[in-house]
């Protein structure tokens, strides 16, 4: 469970693919600041996860309770600790907030480039919470969707 001041927010999201920027909902882009670059969008079954250059913005439908969304957003920020672990056809992204909330982020069916990209974003997220300035070449690769793989 995600909770935020002791509160349910989430179940565990679990995202299935990335999504092309292009294809995004207009809804979300209502929360995205227009000097907000947007590096990876990730979709649920019926959700998505926008990673931008300073925050994650997380929308979680509730089906079950009249249609609902709620949407909670992260900012890079508040994020104490952040790690991430790969196995054969998965990837997990786990993250303590200052508050120590933790918050995780399964990523299903992941293929080597949906490991490159997730390997790149966690390098930016990585970099900005130690205060320190991402990669530009990191960022254009997130931008261009160019994950392959390097040796």
């Amino acid at each position: 469970m995600f909770y935020v001041k002791y509160k349910e927010l989430t179940k565990q999201f679990n995202f299935s693919n990335a999504l092309n920027r292009e294809d995004l909902p207009g809804y979300i882009k209502h929360y995205i600041l227009d000097d907000e670059q947007v590096l990876v969008v990730y979709k649920t079954e019926r959700d998505h996860g926008v990673f931008t250059d300073r925050k994650i913005v997380l929308f979680d439908s509730f089906r079950k309770s009249g249609g609902q969304k709620q949407i909670c957003t992260i900012p890079y920020n508040s994020i104490a600790t952040i790690t991430v672990t790969f196995s054969q056809d998965c990837a997990d992204l786990n993250m303590v907030l200052q508050c120590g909330v933790p918050v995780h982020l399964h990523f299903n069916a992941t293929e080597a480039e949906d490991k490159v990209r997730l390997r790149l974003l966690y390098t930016c997220i990585n970099r900005i919470i130690d205060d320190q300035t991402p990669s530009k070449r990191d960022i254009k690769r997130l931008m261009k969707d160019d994950v392959s793989f390097e040796r």
